[in-house]
């Protein structure tokens, strides 16, 4: 049993973001432990290149587009579609951020945020749903895993208002839509990183050493680290896990009060 818990062998992967940061760490994990793997991204030259560099791994297919909103979210189905008729795991890892004052918070920035983070991962699911009831079955279900956040449990301090909303409404709606797909064997999880370097958290990134003082653990997020808990919840490992988000942290969420 143990031999298999954890294999990705033979399945089929499609991670928005995936060109760097947290999507590259869960693509990379995924290649590794056996699955094809398709990476999307809004920008294209980057794209290919991670999929070239993943490429050593496995094998890594770049569909570069603009995953944003509903059109985004079918124009990214369509590509996939015309490469394959079965998804076995779908990661929802796009992902945007807008910081402002309260009183000066932009609308664009407002929904912005808010169709990536909330609206695309619900309309690509929805858009994949045959595919991903084409590779289910009760012996091996299909996976939609989202990339929540921290931010989405708990409150920080950053003038973030449009991002923490978006990750709390996400992991909320992962506990719907669990509900709704799980007598169909579509398993929907997931993920609440804390700091890993990437381009989005610049300070985890460029600070890495100061972050890590305020960190239980004392340390900020490794690839193994992301790559482990995504391929738990994709592999045979995590199918009774359903509707839950997993805290991959190192301890902060529980030391904020607000």
């Amino acid at each position: 049993m143990l031999d298999n818990l954890f294999s990705l062998e033979g399945r089929t992967a499609l991670i928005t973001g995936g060109s760097r940061g947290i999507g590259e760490m869960i693509a990379e994990g995924y290649l590794r432990a056996g699955a094809k793997v398709y990476i999307s991204s809004r920008k294209a030259e980057d794209c290919f290149a991670t999929a070239e560099r993943l490429a050593q791994f496995g094998e890594c297919i770049a569909l570069p587009e603009d995953v944003s909103g509903a059109d985004g979210a079918k124009r990214l189905a369509e590509k996939f579609l015309s490469h394959e008729s079965k998804l076995d795991i779908l990661v929802n890892n796009a992902g945007a951020a807008w910081g402002a004052p309260l009183e000066e918070f932009p609308e664009s920035g407002w929904d912005k945020v808010m169709d990536l983070n909330v609206k695309s991962p619900f309309f690509l699911a929805q858009a994949l749903l045959g595919a991903l009831k084409a590779a289910s079955s009760p012996e091996q279900p299909a996976k939609i895993i989202n990339i929540a956040s921290i931010d989405g449990q708990s409150v920080s301090m950053m003038q973030t208002y449009s991002y923490a909303a978006s990750k709390s409404g996400l992991i909320h709606l992962t506990k719907r839509m669990a509900l709704e797909l799980a007598p169909q064997n579509i398993i929907v999880s997931a993920i609440a990183p804390g700091a890993f370097a990437s381009k989005m958290n610049k300070v985890a990134r460029d600070h890495a050493d100061a972050v890590a003082e305020h960190i239980p653990s004392r340390r900020i997020g490794a690839p193994e680290d992301m790559a482990g808990a995504a391929i738990f919840l994709a592999s045979r490992a995590g199918d009774y896990v359903v509707g839950s988000t997993l805290t991959v942290d190192g301890g902060v969420v529980h030391t904020r009060g607000g």
